[in-house]
C-alpha cells in the first residue's frame, strides 16, 4: 500500500509520524447527487482479492540498470529471487507474470497468489535479517519503506535494492509499472501491462453515471485498536481516486493541508461530506458503520445522516497499480448505487 504522513500542526511530532508510516504500510451511496437514500456498507459483490498476470510470463533480460528514487543507481543482474517490500510493488511484479520468482511479502501484500509467502515485516517495519535470510537477488521498495537502517543493511549486504517514488495519483501508475518492469529486465511486458491498465482505467471512468453535482467524499483513515482516526487532506493519496469517480475530495475542499489531520467534529462538519471512504479493516476496527457514526462529527455530516459509507479492501484502495481500475469500479458501484453504469 502507499504511504502518507500527516502534516497538520497538531500532528507533526515524530511519534505520530512514525505511527502513520507503519500503519499506512499495513495497508456510500451518495444520495445528494442521485436523489436516493440508503446505506452502502461496502459489503456488496467484491471481486476476488487476486491479481491478473499477463497471459505469457516474460523472461528477464539482465543486467538492467535503473535510477533509484533516493539518488542511487541500481544494477540488477538476476531476477530469480525478488522481494517487493510493499503490496503495490508486489501487485506489479505478479501482474507482470513474475510472481513465481517472488520469495517473500510484507503485511500489505494481501492478494491470494502471495498468501503462502513468508512475511518479512515486524510490526509493519521491514526486517533486514528476514529479507537477507531468503537470499534475494533484487529488492523493491519505495520512499515509505522503512526503517532506514534496514534499507541500509540490505544494501550493505550487496543486494540490489531499488527505491521508487510513492504512488499517490492515477498519473503515477504507468511510470511505476515502467520502472519496475525495466529494473527486472522485462520492459516489453511492462509496456503491455501499462497499456492494459490505462485502457481499463479509461473504461472504468467512461462508465461513470452522469450526476447533477459532484459528491463530496471524505477519506477517513481508521485504526480503532490504536485509537487512530484521521481525515484525509490533499496528499492522502485518496484524492485522485475520488476525482476519478467524479467526486470532490472533501478534505481538500475544506482547506486542509498535507496528508492527514486528526479527526475532530469541527474538521469533519466543516468538510460536510456526502459520502465517506474508508478501508474495510479500518471500518471493522471501529465496529462497522454503527461504530463509525459514534466518532466525532460523523453522525452530523450528510454522509453520516444517510449512512453513506464506501469501503474498499485495505490492500487495494491506495495501491495505484494494475488493480486500480477495479478500485475505481468498486468505489463507483457503492457511490452511485442503483444507477446504470
Amino acid at each position: 500500500m502507499s504511504s502518507s504522513t500527516p502534516r497538520h500542526r497538531a500532528a507533526r511530532g515524530p511519534a505520530i509520524l512514525l505511527l502513520l508510516l507503519g500503519l499506512l504500510l499495513a495497508l456510500t451511496a451518495c444520495g445528494s447527487t442521485t436523489g436516493t437514500t440508503g446505506e452502502a456498507s461496502g459489503t456488496g459483490s467484491r471481486a476476488p482479492d487476486a491479481v491478473e498476470p499477463l497471459p505469457d510470463a516474460p523472461t528477464p533480460r539482465l543486467p538492467a540498470t535503473a535510477a533509484s528514487a533516493d539518488g542511487r543507481t541500481t544494477t540488477v543482474t538476476s531476477a530469480e529471487r525478488i522481494i517487493p517490500l510493499n503490496g503495490s510493488l508486489a501487485e506489479i511484479v505478479f501482474s507482470l507474470g513474475l510472481g513465481s520468482r517472488v520469495v517473500a511479502r510484507d503485511v500489505s501484500t494481501t492478494f491470494e497468489q502471495a498468501a503462502a509467502l513468508p512475511v518479512i515485516t515486524q510490526a509493519h517495519d521491514v526486517s533486514a535479517e528476514g529479507v537477507l535470510s531468503l537470499h534475494p537477488t533484487v529488492v523493491l521498495a519505495d520512499r515509505s519503506t522503512g526503517p532506514a537502517e534496514a534499507i541500509a543493511q540490505i544494501r550493505a549486504a550487496g543486494v540490489p535494492l531499488l527505491v521508487l517514488d510513492d504512488a499517490k495519483r492515477l498519473e503515477d501508475v504507468g511510470p511505476r509499472i515502467d520502472t519496475v518492469a525495466a529494473a527486472l529486465g522485462v520492459p516489453d511486458a511492462g509496456r503491455q501491462l501499462k497499456e492494459r491498465t490505462e485502457q481499463r482505467i479509461t473504461g472504468a471512468r467512461a462508465a461513470l453515471p452522469v450526476v447533477e453535482r459532484r459528491p463530496k467524499v471524505a477519506f477517513l483513515y481508521l485504526r480503532g485498536s490504536a485509537s487512530v482516526y484521521l481525515l484525509g487532506g490533499p496528499a492522502s493519496g485518496a484524492g485522485s481516486l475520488i476525482e476519478a469517480v467524479g467526486g470532490e475530495d472533501a478534505g481538500t475542499a475544506a482547506g486542509l493541508g498535507g496528508d492527514f489531520t486528526p479527526l475532530t467534529s469541527e474538521a469533519l462538519v466543516k468538510a460536510a461530506p456526502d459520502a465517506i471512504l474508508v478501508m474495510s479493516k479500518g471500518l471493522d476496527s471501529v465496529g462497522g458503520v454503527d461504530g463509525l457514526l459514534k466518532l466525532p462529527g460523523v453522525a452530523q455530516t450528510p454522509a453520516g445522516l444517510d449512512r453513506r459509507i464506501v469501503s474498499v479492501e485495505d490492500g487495494q484502495l491506495l495501491s495505484y497499480g494494475p488493480r486500480t481500475p477495479q478500485v475505481i469500479n468498486e468505489i463507483a458501484e457503492q457511490l452511485y448505487p442503483g444507477t446504470a453504469r
